[in-house]
This record gives structure tokens, sequence and C-alpha cells, in this order.
């Protein structure tokens, strides 16, 4: 199985619609998550009918507007450019809903899913609505979008949000991880990471590993890469000179992020 998932050779769904990424059950190892990033020119557009899927569409650059049934969100989305470090907006719609979305803009989206069959609203998730976090000391900074936290009542299994780390800095650490159905002590959650960078050649290092080291591996990871977490611990250095963005999507059969750090590097969590 591969945990890096570069840039494959762009599939044109339509003329103004480029499918970027495709992450699947079937192709890819992963049982909760699947996703799919797309690029769109202005007047694109592209639709869908979700059939044992939620999802959750993240508006990560230019204006959308999604329709579903009687469901018209207009001119959606609120920036340029991720690195603007400003909240966006999303729209999530449960399972057996059809969608559309048209670009009023040049404009990327992400389409965050996972299995459910509980039928819940359609419902807008504005920018105003992101509990923004800053979490970490030091070289351990990052600041945090929570989209769908764990305590949303609006998704069924997901969970989603964006990190933006400094340059220089550490995220997703210390190493921690999500892999046991156990609990209180720790819940089960896969995890995805969809990257950018800034400058856009920068590039940053990601390592996917687990206590037996069944899995290890350390990836250089560049600009509109995914990378692919079914379990172990899985921290991100960023480079000095470059900022890192990431995207998030968790879940797994109960939505609960409950973690646990790797005992070897928890220390650093009490430093003076």
């Amino acid at each position: 199985m591969s945990y890096l998932k570069r840039i494959p050779k762009n599939h044109k769904l339509s003329p103004k619609v480029t499918e970027m990424h495709h992450v699947t059950r079937e192709h890819d190892g992963l049982e909760y998550i699947e996703l799919k990033v797309l690029s769109f020119e202005e007047t694109g557009t592209y639709s869908e009918s979700l059939s044992d899927l939620e999802v959750c569409l993240v508006i990560l650059t230019g204006k959308v507007t999604v329709t579903s049934d009687e469901h018209h969100f207009e001119n959606i989305g609120t920036r340029n450019d991720v690195f603007e470090k400003k909240p966006t907006d999303s729209v999530y719609l449960s399972s057996g809903k059809t969608f559309t979305v048209t670009a009023n803009t040049n404009a990327k989206v992400i389409l965050c899913y996972a299995p459910s069959e509980k039928e819940l609203p359609t419902t807008l998730i504005p920018s105003s609505d992101n509990l923004v976090e800053h979490r970490g000391l030091y070289q351990n900074k990052r600041m945090v979008h929570n989209i769908l936290d764990d305590q949303s009542p609006i998704s069924d299994k997901l969970i989603v949000v964006e990190v933006f780390t400094d340059s220089g800095n550490w995220s997703s650490y210390p190493p921690h991880k999500h892999d046991q159905n156990n609990l209180p002590e720790e819940s089960f959650l896969e995890e995805t990471y969809y990257h950018e960078m800034n400058p856009k050649q920068g590039f940053v290092f990601q390592r996917v590993y687990t206590d037996d080291r069944s899995i290890d591996e350390t990836m250089a990871i560049e600009n509109e890469n995914v990378v692919l977490v079914p379990k172990g611990y899985h921290p991100v250095s960023v480079p000095d000179g470059y900022d890192g963005y990431y995207l998030n999507i968790m879940a797994g059969p109960i939505k609960k992020w409950q973690f646990n750090n790797d005992k070897d590097h928890e220390w650093i969590i009490n430093r003076k």
C-alpha cells in the first residue's frame, strides 16, 4: 500500500472541471474515508448522487454555488489562496442526496466522504462557524480551523479540520495516534492529509509509523499531495522558509477524537 498520493495525471471530468485526486475505499486500503479534490474553471459544474456516503464539501479557494433539492447556497467561499489563513465555507450532505457544484470563479473544492446511512439535514457551514484554535509551544505551533469537530451534530462520522503550520515548525506533534477502538482510552479514526505549501515549490516531511514498525514510512510531501494514515503516528515537519497547510479528514466507527501520544516523545509537552 502506498501512503503518499502525488498528483496523478489529472482526469478531466468535463472541459472545465479537473479531478486532481480521488481516494476510494475500494482501491486505497481505507475503510472509513474517501476524498476527491476538484479544480474548476469559472462556470464549470460537477454533479454527484451519494449512495452510502455522507460528504462535506470544503471550498478551498474561489467561489461556488452548491444546490441540492430545495437548498441553494449561492456564491460561497472566502479566499483566493488557503494561505490567506482565514476560515472558509463548507456544505454538509448526508447519504442518498444529489448535489451540483457550479463555479462562480476559478475554484478548488475538496469532497470529504465517510460511510453513513444516517439521514441528516443538508447544512451550510459558514466560515464564521469555524472554531479557530492556536495549539502548541516553541517550534510546535499551529493554527487550526475546526470545520466539523467530534462534537458537531452536523455530521454522522466525519471530522474535518484545516491546519496551518508556520515555517520551521512541527505539526501533529508530539506524534500521536488514534488506531484502537477501546474508548475511553483511545478511538479508532483513519485519517487523510491534503497538503499545500507556500511558496508552492516547497516540501514538508511526514512520517507514518506504528509501535511495532509494521508501518514505518517517511515521505517528502510536495504541494497538493495527499497522505493516507490507516493507523499509527503521523507527525509533520515544515522546513525553514516555507509555510505548510493541510486539510484533515478523520472517520471511524465512532465519531470521537481520543488519541495517545508516542510515549518516547510525550515529554516535550511539559517543557518549561
